[in-house]
């Protein structure tokens, strides 16, 4: 038995492999793109499927596959969603700009394995990829619906439920943190106090408005390009196809997809992607942000912050034995950079359409759906590996905001900054304590441990005005 078939395409005879699934149009693309050995990921190829299936569904309805043929490509591209082909998927990321050869890919797999439903041999074309398969579609509505639609699901059903927990976790240790004062810090400098549990509850709402501003990208993300055909005008797409398999499209999946308004901006720009990976570079922003507050308040354990323990999970030095690392946050901290430089070459690729057709899609749908997926790893394990262990060193806390210069702004109202900052700068120098000071210029001590109650410090407005003299 020979090792290769011959298939045709319109360019000619091409060799491929007896056992695969795809045809000539992907075998060239194999050939001509052996780049960085990424393919196209799972909910993405579950996504293209979702397409052929909607798109064989109403083909059939209207009439313009005849039904034998149709229900032989509903079934292969069940195969496709259930991922049961996934290794016949082997073209590069880096390929056509337009995605053609990977929609060509999937239009041949299910041709081939339609063929085999329907008793036929492979390479037969009794299901065509062209005229069958891909039926009332071209590449370019296809590859931007598939992009549109991969990165709501995995948004759906990976980044937010993350997301969720995270917030959750946080919001959960700004309550049980309550009560432990320590020093705020402005310009890495001690400030004036607050509690461990404010601190916490401000990261809890940067994660919060961090999902808002994911769910409001997939207002943009719900449209879809399905429909505009080569160049958005819908040329050889029967009216009625494209309002009736993206309503399949939107019931199976669940979610809030809708024909584009405009195909040709559809087509013609990826600013949903561009706007999509804006909200995801936020929250890596965020994430960032919180990561590296962990880090710095969980440092020492003897000469650092040591506020807060974090989790230990490994060793954390081949040489320093005992040595135990922030390993979550620094996974969080480098999550973080991967996504934001994501972001760059999104927005770069959606420079880059020109005239009706966004050339960049293969590399922003990697990019896309990378960031979504690294994010929401990175914030399950944060909110279970880490937050969810933290132990805060109370004694330690209260230690340092007794030993922090800066609760004297709570005398301010009572004896002018001028005063207050003669006070904090003496007791620097002498290295008396700000009550020591404050006693030897008159304040009495009943009105000082007023004025000095660092519970109501985090609590807003003026602790003590009026203290007079002693």
């Amino acid at each position: 038995m020979s090792e290769y078939r011959t298939e045709k395409d319109s360019m000619g005879e091409v060799h491929v492999p007896q056992e695969a699934y795809w045809g000539a149009q992907t075998q060239r693309a194999v050939d001509n793109f052996p780049v960085s050995g990424q393919r196209f990921p799972r909910r993405f190829i579950e996504a293209l499927g979702i397409i052929k299936w909607a798109a064989a569904t109403t083909n059939k309805e209207l009439e313009l596959v005849d039904s034998r043929r149709a229900e032989a490509i509903r079934a292969a591209a069940e195969e496709v969603i259930a991922g049961k082909l996934d290794d016949q998927f082997p073209i590069d990321i880096f390929q056509t700009g337009s995605g053609t050869s990977t929609n060509m890919n999937a239009n041949e797999v299910i041709a081939n394995r339609a063929d085999e439903i329907l008793g036929e041999a492979r390479g037969s074309k009794a299901v065509h990829p062209n005229d069958h398969v891909n039926a009332s579609q071209s590449s370019n509505d296809v590859i931007p619906t598939a992009i549109h639609l991969s990165a709501l699901m995995e948004i759906e059903k990976s980044l937010l439920p993350a997301l969720t927990t995270l917030t959750r976790a946080l919001t959960r240790k700004g309550e049980e943190f309550a009560s432990v004062l320590k020093v705020g810090r402005t310009h890495l400098m001690d400030a004036t106090p607050i509690t461990l549990g404010q601190e916490f509850g401000g990261y809890a709402r940067q994660i919060e408005l961090g999902s808002a501003g994911v769910r409001d990208a997939e207002k943009r993300l719900g449209e879809v390009a399905l429909g505009g055909t080569a160049v958005g005008t819908g040329l050889n797409a029967e009216p009625k196809f494209a309002p009736r398999a993206v309503a399949l499209i939107a019931e199976r999946t669940g979610l809030s997809v809708r024909e584009a308004v405009n195909h040709f901006e559809a087509q013609g720009s990826k600013d949903g992607c561009v706007y999509a990976s804006g909200a995801l570079r936020t929250v890596a922003v965020a994430l960032m942000k919180i990561a590296n507050d962990l880090r710095w308040m969980g440092s020492g354990p003897r000469a650092g912050l040591g506020e807060i323990k974090l989790p230990e999970l490994q060793p954390g030095s081949s040489i320093m034995p005992g040595k135990v690392n922030p390993v979550i946050p620094e996974v969080v901290t480098q999550v973080a950079a991967q996504v934001i430089g994501n972001d760059t070459a999104i927005t770069i690729a959606g420079m880059n359409g020109a005239f009706e057709l966004n050339v960049f899609m293969p590399v922003i749908a990697r990019n896309l759906l990378e960031s979504i997926s690294l994010l929401a790893s990175a914030s399950r394990l944060l909110a279970e590996k880490c937050v969810a262990g933290i132990e805060a060193d109370v004694e330690r806390c209260l230690e340092l905001v007794e030993q922090s210069f800066p609760i004297v702004t709570a005398l301010v109202p009572a004896f002018g900054y001028d005063m207050c900052a003669e006070v904090s700068k003496e007791a620097f120098k002498s290295g008396k304590s700000i009550r020591e000071v404050a006693l030897s210029k008159g304040i009495s001590e009943e009105k000082l441990d007023e004025a000095l109650d660092l519970k109501k410090m985090t609590e807003g407005g003026i602790v003590a005005p009026g203290l007079g003299g002693g």
